[in-house]
């Protein structure tokens, strides 16, 4: 039997891509899944095409720029499973662009959802896995948080920030609690469609002929949680194998 099979996940960023991909294959190993996205509608079909397959899933709107939907969201899995074992803090923006461009609105949003997005998941749910004394969180950050590129300042800032969060909050709860980053590579999702600058746009198009499925992904976040309670896989790099970067 799984390690995953039976437990109780949350996963932001839900609706598509890695979120979506994830909350698949989880459930699919025996997990029940609660989704959190701001498209309800589309958190619904998913819901429904999980349940169809076998699966055990439940879903809430969320916007996790909003700490009290954050912690509604937890509250809710509690409520209704009685504990939280598993919290995926994967929803993100990247709409990429030069520096000199300005773009402070869009600059204002990536620091909304990539950072306090985290904070918010960790806010919400460690309380509560300590008092469990159990519990993991699965932060999706981005081979940004490793390196950085022409228009990607701010966005590997943000990414390096959830970097920086995760290794804090590991060395902080010691051990009952897990922490794992997860760093994808480019990958097939809904991300690139964020990038208003049209240079950075073609940058991003000839960048994405090589991505990797998003399921490569949720595998890795798989791995990660199952593994046995004293064994803590700390930082994952997921790339394509073409990939320079």
């Amino acid at each position: 039997m799984s390690n995953i099979d039976g437990k109780i996940v949350l996963i932001t960023g839900a609706s598509s891509g890695i979120g979506e991909a994830t909350a698949r294959l989880l459930a699919a190993q025996g997990a029940t899944v609660v989704l959190g996205a701001r498209r309800l509608q589309q958190l619904e079909k998913r819901v429904a095409e999980i349940t169809e397959a076998g699966g055990v899933a439940t879903c809430r709107a969320l916007d996790v720029t909003r700490r009290e939907d954050v912690q509604a969201f937890v509250d809710f899995a509690e409520q209704r499973f009685g504990r939280v074992d598993v919290i995926v803090n994967n929803a993100g923006v990247m709409p990429l662009s030069r520096l000199d461009a300005l773009k402070l609105d869009e600059w204002n949003r990536m620091i909304d959802v990539n950072i306090r997005g985290v904070l918010h998941g960790i806010a919400a749910g460690l309380p509560l896995m300590q008092r469990q004394r159990s519990g993991q969180f699965v932060n999706v950050a981005s081979i940004g948080a490793y390196a950085v590129s022409p228009t990607a300042a701010v966005y590997c800032a943000t990414k390096y920030a959830v970097r920086a969060i995760s290794e804090g909050l590991r060395q902080e709860v010691g051990g009952d609690i897990r922490v794992t980053l997860v760093s994808p590579g480019v990958t097939d999702s809904e991300l690139a469609d964020s990038i208003s600058d049209e240079g950075a746009r073609a940058v991003m198009r000839d960048f994405r002929r090589i991505a990797i499925p998003a399921e490569a992904i949720a595998r890795a976040i798989a791995y990660a949680i199952e593994q046995p309670a004293d064994v803590d896989v700390s930082e994952l790099v997921v790339r394509p194998t073409a990939s320079p970067y």
